[in-house]
């Protein structure tokens, strides 16, 4: 029988947060840090994962260290680096 992780460890802004196995990015950062904005729009207004699906790009973020991911569409692994564009 194999043995499945229950839950895994990502870095988000500089901190250490432990979620559910298979919790997307977009997911753990709202786990971390509730409703607000994940990244600022052109000028200046909050902006979060809004459809889910990856067609609105407003989840985009920055993950071990590649830009623009859709958090949305990206499962956390062990080790993740995850960086919102509007650290507290």
């Amino acid at each position: 029988m194999k043995s499945e992780k229950q839950s895994v460890v990502v870095t988000i802004d500089g901190t250490a947060v432990q979620v559910p196995a298979s919790t997307t990015v977009a997911a753990a950062v709202f786990l971390r840090y509730g409703v607000r904005g994940t990244r600022t729009s052109v000028r200046g207004q909050p902006r979060a994962a809004f459809c889910g699906m990856g067609v609105c790009q407003e989840c985009r973020m920055t993950i071990d260290a590649r830009a623009h991911v859709l958090a949305c569409q990206t499962v956390c692994r062990d080790g993740m680096a995850i960086r919102t564009e509007v650290a507290p």
